[in-house]
């Protein structure tokens, strides 16, 4: 899909120097990929919740 941004070009510059991906249409669905991600973590935190009847859950010793 075609879409029409209007983006700051220092924030622009900024991530892509951060990023060091130079093509926009890239740094730009980076960008909502990141996104998404951190809403979708925080929105599994807000959940919360605990398991009472959860049984521990075996480890593996350091070596």
């Amino acid at each position: 899909m075609r879409t029409t941004l209007n983006i700051d070009d220092k924030t622009l510059a900024l991530a892509a120097r951060l990023s060091g991906i130079q093509e926009k249409t890239s740094l730009v669905h980076k960008g909502l990929e990141a996104l998404i991600a951190q809403e979708s973590s925080r929105r599994l935190g807000k959940l919360g919740g605990t398991e009472k009847n959860l049984r521990p859950i075996p480890r593996r010793k350091a070596a």
